[in-house]
């Protein structure tokens, strides 16, 4: 790996950890500073709001000249997300710059569900709903949502919780288990 890249992703962390936009999580992998997960949680009055969102970045020895692949592990019913996740997203491609970090991206990724364009779709069935009849539209986006609820449970066996936007949405370090404490977790 690049000791650039690492000395950056190492920064872009430590600002993320520090800093945490609204409604944004993540981190490298334990294994592998290369790969991150991440959380967005929907933006309040949108489709997407009380959901939340997981993604992965990987990123290439390249980087912050190159931009990381983004993709949405969490199944999405929007025009500018390709069903296998992989995002229509211009700053990921042609609007690149290496000012950009995981915050930043992050950030333009939660905009995206809040305002996708319709007219340069990666999901053309998601755009056209869209464009010819929004309110079923919004409705498909909350049933693909809800139907991604399960994962959320996930956390808190590894020891963190999600709570919901109306508490603000928050990842939260939660107490071990007394089984955990005396270290057979």
């Amino acid at each position: 790996m690049s000791t650039a890249a690492k000395r950056r992703l190492i920064r872009d962390f430590k600002r993320l950890a520090s800093d945490p936009p609204v409604g944004i999580s993540g981190s490298p992998n334990p294994d592998n500073i290369m790969v991150w997960n991440a959380v967005i949680f929907g933006p309040p009055d949108t489709p997407f709001e009380d959901g939340s969102f997981r993604l992965t970045l990987t990123f290439t020895d390249s980087y912050p000249n190159k931009p990381p692949t983004v993709r949405f592990v969490s199944k999405m019913f929007h025009p500018n997300i390709y069903v296998n996740g992989e995002l229509c997203l211009d700053i990921l491609q042609n609007r690149w710059s290496p000012t950009y970090d995981v915050a930043a991206i992050l950030t333009s990724v939660q905009s995206l569900l809040n305002d996708p364009n319709p007219s340069s779709p990666a999901n053309v069935e998601a755009a056209q709903l869209y464009k010819d009849n929004i309110k079923e539209y919004e409705r498909k986006v909350k049933v693909g949502h809800a139907s991604d609820l399960a994962w959320s449970m996930l956390p808190l066996s590894l020891g963190f919780a999600v709570l919901p936007w109306s508490m603000r949405f928050a990842i939260c370090k939660v107490a071990p288990r007394a089984e955990e404490r005396r270290g057979f977790g």
